[in-house]
C-alpha cells in the first residue's frame, strides 16, 4: 500500500524522544516539512518529568566515546552522517573520563531549540491515539508509548506487540555524599577522574547484598508480565543470581586502587555526574524496583552514601517494542504499508545512540521517498548497518529480544591472531572506511 505524496507534504513525526528528533533533523536538513506529535506536557509517561523534547530518561551517559568501543564506533559514525542528537550531546558534554554524558538539561533544551529554529518545523504538543493514514508517518514513541496508541499499532500490525521491563537507577545530591569515604578515579585512569567511587570491603558487600534480597519489592500489576532486558537488570535481581554477581558486575573493582589504602577493593559502587554542576550524581548500574523506602535503607548502607539525599529515585516501567525482523524493511518502512516507518527503541534497539541511530536511518528513508530515490543500507561491517541488520533478519518471535551495539553483532574479520583490542581498533577502521565510502557512493556528502 501507498499514496501519492509529494516533496511538499510535511511528514508526520509522532513522538519527540531521541528518535523522532532525530529523523526530524535529517527531514528538514534536506528541505523536508516536518509535523511533530510530542503528548508532553498534556501526558507524561511514568518515566518523563520534563517537558522538553528529548528527554533522558534514564542515565545521562550516552556511553564510550572512544571508537575501540561498539558504542563510540556508533556515535562517531552518527556525527559522520550528520547527528542532531550527537552534536547536540558533543556540546553539552560534561565531563565523564572516557564515555559521553551531558547535562540533561541543557542537552534537551538545546535540541528542542535547534529544531524549533527551522523554518519547515511544527510541533503541536497532543497526544496521538490513531496513526495518521493521509501522510508519509514515523512512529518513534519509544519504549514507553501510550496505552491507546500501542493498542492502535498492535491492530495495524495484525500481531500482539512484544514488550518487557526497565529500571532506572538512583540519583544522589553531591552535598549528602561523604567525600572522605569516596574516592574519584575511573576505571584504569582512562580520561579525567569524574566517578566518585564508594570502596566496600567484603562483608560490607555481603551485608548489602543480604538486605537487597531482603527488602520490599513494589510488586507488578495483575496485567504484567516480569520481563527484563539483560543488559538493565535491577540490582536486587543480579543479587539473587549469585553470590559475586555483582561483585563481577556493575560492582566490579577493576581497574581501581583505593588511594587511602593502596589497593583494589572488594567492590566498590560507581557514582557518575548527572550534570555539569557536579551537584548530582547517578548510581551507576543501580537501577532497581525496591520500594522507595527500602531503597534509602539499603542504599544507606554503603560507604559514603550513609546519609545520602536523593533527588530521584530507582523506579520501573513498561518498554513497548515490535517485532521488527517480520514487520520492517531495511528502511524501518512497514512491510505491509510503506508509508509508516518505526524509529527508535520500539524498534527493538536499546540505549539512547542506537536509539537515534534508528531515527537517522528512518528520516533519511523517508526524505529519499519524498524525493523518489532509495539507498542500500550502510555495510554491515558498520554499527549503523549492524543494528540495520539485527533488526531486519528474520528470526522467530521467541529469539528476537531487544541489542545494544556490540562488535558481536558486525561482520566477522578475516581469521587471524590479534589480541582484543587490536581487533575492537581494526573492526572501527574497517568500518568507518566503509561508511565513508558508503556516503560517498550514496552522494550523501
Amino acid at each position: 500500500m501507498s499514496l501519492e505524496i509529494t516533496k511538499n507534504e510535511p511528514v508526520t513525526i509522532v513522538g519527540g524522544g531521541l528518535a523522532g528528533c532525530e529523523a526530524a533533523w535529517q527531514l528538514l536538513r534536506r528541505g523536508h516539512r516536518v509535523r511533530m506529535y510530542e503528548m508532553k506536557p498534556q501526558k507524561y509517561s511514568p518515566a518523563h518529568n520534563n517537558e522538553h523534547l528529548a528527554e533522558l530518561v534514564c542515565s545521562n551517559s550516552l556511553k564510550s566515546n572512544s571508537i575501540d568501543n561498539a558504542s563510540g564506533l556508533l556515535k562517531e559514525e552518527m556525527r559522520r552522517l550528520g547527528s542532531l542528537i550527537i552534536s547536540t550531546a558533543d556540546e553539552t558534554s560534561i565531563p565523564a573520563g572516557a564515555a559521553l554524558a551531558v547535562d540533561r538539561g541543557r542537552f534537551a533544551a538545546h535540541v528542542e531549540a535547534r529544531l524549533k529554529k527551522q523554518i519547515n518545523f511544527s510541533l503541536t504538543r497532543l497526544e496521538i491515539s490513531n496513526i495518521p493514514d493521509d501522510t508519509l508517518t514515523i512512529i518513534a514513541t519509544g519504549p514507553l508509548t501510550s496505552d491507546s496508541l500501542a493498542q492502535n499499532i498492535a491492530r495495524l500490525l495484525g500481531a500482539q506487540y512484544l514488550f518487557f521491563y526497565d529500571a532506572i537507577a538512583p540519583i544522589v545530591e553531591a552535598h549528602s555524599i561523604d567525600m572522605d569515604k569516596v574516592f574519584r578515579a575511573s576505571r584504569y585512569d582512562k580520561g579525567t577522574p569524574d566517578y566518585l567511587n564508594c570502596p566496600l570491603e567484603k562483608n560490607q558487600y555481603d551485608a548489602i547484598r543480604h538486605e537487597l534480597l531482603a527488602a520490599q519489592k513494589i510488586s507488578l500489576k495483575s496485567f504484567e508480565e516480569e520481563r527484563y532486558f539483560e543488559a538493565c537488570l535491577p540490582i536486587e535481581v543480579l543479587a539473587s543470581r549469585g553470590e559475586k554477581t555483582l561483585a563481577f558486575g556493575p560492582m566490579k573493582p577493576v581497574g581501581l586502587i583505593d588511594p587511602k589504602k593502596g589497593k583494589k577493593p572488594y567492590a566498590v559502587v560507581q557514582l557518575r555526574p548527572e550534570n555539569s554542576a557536579g551537584t548530582l550524581f547517578n548510581m551507576v548500574g543501580f537501577q532497581t524496583k525496591l520500594k522507595w523506602s527500602e531503597q534509602k535503607r539499603v542504599f544507606r548502607l554503603i560507604p559514603g552514601l550513609e546519609k545520602a539525599e536523593f533527588s530521584r529515585m530507582g523506579s520501573i516501567h513498561r518498554n513497548t517494542y515490535i517485532h521488527a525482523p517480520l514487520l520492517l524493511l531495511p528502511t524501518l518502512q512497514l512491510k505491509t504499508n510503506r508509508n509508516i516507518f518505526f524509529a527508535g527503541q520500539i524498534t527493538g534497539v536499546e540505549g539512547y545512540a542506537e536509539s537515534a541511530a534508528m531515527g537517522l536511518w528512518a528520516g533519511l528513508n523517508a526524505a529519499l521517498a519524498l524525493e523518489g530515490k532509495e539507498i542500500a543500507p550502510p555495510p554491515a561491517c558498520t554499527a549503523v548497518g549492524a543494528l540495520l541488520n539485527y533488526l531486519t533478519t528474520p528470526v522467530t518471535a521467541d529469539s528476537f529480544q531487544p541489542m545494544n551495539i556490540s562488535f558481536g553483532l558486525l561482520n566477522n574479520l578475516p581469521h587471524k591472531k590479534t589480541g582484543k583490542k587490536e581487533r575492537k581498533v581494526i573492526y572501527a577502521q574497517r568500518a568507518l572506511q566503509a561508511l565513508d565510502e558508503w556516503i560517498r557512493s550514496c552522494n550523501l556528502c
